[in-house]
C-alpha cells in the first residue's frame, strides 16, 4: 500500500529536499505540497492524502490551527499528522497534539528516521521523538486545558485503565500483550474500544488523555 504524502512547510527548499526523500521510498508518493497552514489544510480535503508532514510555523494559518481544521473535519477521518519542528523544545507540540497530530520529530532526524515516522504514523500508531517526550509530558500538567475528548477515564474499566497506561508509557500492542498476558490481538482491540470510549482518533491522543487525567504521572514505571 502506498502512502500519500501532503509536505506543509513555508521554505520552498525544505519541501523540495522533502519531497525527494519521500519519492525515493518505493512505498510512499508526494501528493502536494503547501507553503501555508490554510492551504495545507485545503489540500488534505484536496489530495486525500494519507498523511501530512507538518510544519508549526507557517505564515496566513500555523500548523497547529492547519492540524485543528483536518481533525475537526469528519471527511478527513483517516488523514493523520505529523509535525515537524526546528527546536526540541518548541512549546507549541503539547497543543499539535491538543490539536490532532499524531506525533512530532525535529528537523535535524535522519532521513532514513523520517521515512520511518510516516509509515509509523500512517499505520495509526503515534510517535514522539524521544528526546523532549519527559519535558512534553510535564508540559501537560503545567498547562491544563479542556480534553480532547468525548469521555473520561472513569467510564473504563480497570483492565483497559491499565492498557491506557501503558499506551501511555510507549507500548504497542505486542508490548501490552506481553505485559499483561494477553494476546496480541486482545491488546489491539482493548486500545480501539479505549479510543471509542474516549473519542479519541489515535495512540498520541490516548497519551495526552493518560497524563492529563492523571491516569499516569511523570516517572510512572
Amino acid at each position: 500500500m502506498t502512502v500519500r504524502v501532503l509536505l506543509a512547510d513555508d521554505q520552498t527548499l525544505v519541501r523540495e529536499a522533502f519531497a525527494m526523500l519521500v519519492e525515493s521510498a518505493p512505498d510512499m508518493e508526494v501528493v502536494g505540497q503547501a507553503a501555508t497552514g490554510r492551504e495545507a489544510a485545503r489540500l488534505a480535503a484536496a489530495t486525500r492524502a494519507d498523511l501530512v508532514v507538518m510544519d508549526l510555523r507557517m505564515p496566513d494559518l500555523d500548523g497547529i490551527e492547519a492540524t485543528r481544521l483536518i481533525a475537526a473535519n469528519e471527511d478527513l477521518a483517516g488523514v493523520r499528522v505529523l509535525v515537524l519542528t526546528t527546536y526540541d523544545t518548541d512549546e507549541n507540540i503539547v497543543e499539535a497534539l491538543r490539536a490532532g497530530a499524531s506525533g512530532f520529530l525535529v528537523k535535524d532526524t535522519r532521513p532514513a528516521e523520517l521515512l520511518d515516522a510516516i509509515r509509523t504514523v500512517a499505520a495509526g500508531e503515534a510517535l514522539l521523538s524521544p528526546g523532549p517526550t519527559a519535558r512534553l509530558i510535564a508540559r501537560f500538567l503545567r498547562s491544563p486545558s479542556a480534553p480532547v475528548t468525548g469521555g473520561g477515564p472513569e467510564c473504563l474499566s480497570q483492565r483497559e485503565r491499565e492498557v491506557l497506561a501503558l499506551v501511555a508509557r510507549g507500548l504497542n500492542n505486542t508490548e501490552i500483550a506481553g505485559t499483561l498476558g494477553l494476546s496480541p490481538l486482545t491488546a489491539k482491540t482493548h486500545v480501539s474500544r479505549i479510543m471509542g470510549k474516549l473519542g479519541v482518533r489515535d495512540r498520541a491522543q490516548l497519551v495526552v488523555v493518560a497524563y492529563e487525567s492523571g491516569v499516569v504521572t511523570p516517572g510512572t514505571s
